[in-house]
């Protein structure tokens, strides 16, 4: 039996609402079940990629490669040949490091799946619980002279937060794509650890040549975190919503300016740069020159009011960037070195079909 146009248009309908209808229904419970804690999710808003950070951040609307995953699924889909990027980052004096990976492959005509990896942790944390020995006499709880620690008793942890993003996007029309992730995120720290399972949905249009529009909805069933203590965190959905737009320069190169925004529920009125009630926007923005595809310059400014800066260069198969921010007024805190590579198998037999 055929089954008209008009009737799988309705299907289709159908069975999005019922899946919005679902999430939403899903985040009420997980909303009545967990603490509501603010930054649950932090480390997830620090950012991937030397470019994308070089430009402040400001890269939703942008992206076009790999690191879609992250910044906006929907653009996963521009993604024509087998594509991989690593990035390591250390912070504070080297205290912290921070690491992602990522891979992409595009898939029939119009799709391309991606899996990304993305650590954050402090690695060999002493822990001297039980290795303080209390001094002739002295029983009391705060340390007293003739205190003493007995090093062999000093024990070491990680403390490691974890997210594994699996992205599906695919392209609608020649203006328009989206995508969605499946996002793992797990926490531990010593003797806790803690799970649990979110949404990120993504769009990328464009009304017209050179200017385009993202946007990326993270965690909109609401993630909730369940530790094994017993304690539950949730990670409040997030609007990443941007433009950008590539302006030619003589036959040689462009200069792309780009502005995105951070809209979050968590009540930030003290930690963002504007508010109302407990809506809280934050801003992004960057600019980017770039030569005949060969080298690009950038500037940025991010959601934590620091001033970035950048450049790539494009070898055949191979991208380099770097970027770097400065935390002004603690020198004791370091600098923000971060550098990016990504591999692209640009040859004719992994090419999308089609192409």
């Amino acid at each position: 039996m055929k089954v008209s146009k008009n009737h799988s248009i309705l299907l289709r309908r159908s069975f999005l609402l019922s899946f919005l209808a679902v999430l939403l229904v899903f985040s009420g419970e997980l909303r009545a079940q967990g603490s509501g804690n603010k930054y649950a999710g932090e480390f997830l808003a620090i950012g991937v990629g030397g470019r994308p950070l070089g430009m402040g951040g400001a890269y939703v609307s942008l992206v076009n490669d790999v690191t879609a995953g992250y910044w906006n699924p929907g653009a996963l889909a521009f993604v024509n040949y087998p594509q991989m990027s690593l990035m390591h980052d250390e912070r504070f004096g080297n205290l912290v490091n921070y690491d992602y990976g990522a891979v992409a492959i595009p898939f029939g005509t119009s799709a391309s799946i991606g899996l990304s990896i993305i650590r954050l942790g402090v690695d060999n944390v002493p822990n001297t619980q039980n290795a303080l020995v209390k001094g002739l006499n002295n029983t009391g709880y705060f340390l007293e002279p003739g205190d003493r620690l007995d090093y062999s008793k000093i024990t070491f942890f990680n403390a490691a937060d974890w997210a594994f993003f699996l992205t599906y996007a695919k392209h609608q029309s020649e203006k328009l794509s989206y995508g969605v992730n499946l996002k793992v995120i797990s926490r531990s720290l010593d003797y806790g650890s803690a799970w649990g399972i979110g949404f990120d949905i993504g769009a990328v249009y464009s009304p017209m040549t050179n200017f385009r529009i993202g946007a990326n909805l993270q965690d909109i069933s609401t993630t909730l975190l369940a530790w094994n203590t017993g304690t539950k965190e949730l990670i409040t959905p997030t609007a990443k919503l941007g433009g950008s737009y590539d302006i030619p320069i003589f036959s040689t190169g462009r200069i792309t300016p780009a502005i995105d925004f951070d809209v979050r529920f968590e009540n930030r009125q003290f930690a963002s740069m504007a508010h109302v009630g407990p809506v809280s926007v934050d801003a992004h923005a960057g600019l980017e020159y770039g030569f005949k595809n060969l080298f690009a310059v950038r500037l940025g400014y991010n959601d934590v009011k620091q001033v970035t800066v950048g450049a790539g260069i494009k070898l055949p198969k191979l991208n380099i960037d770097y970027s770097f921010a400065k935390f002004d007024g603690n020198d004791q805190l370091g600098n923000t070195h971060r550098i990016s590579v990504m591999f692209t198998l640009e040859d004719e037999k992994f090419k999308r079909k089609g192409q």
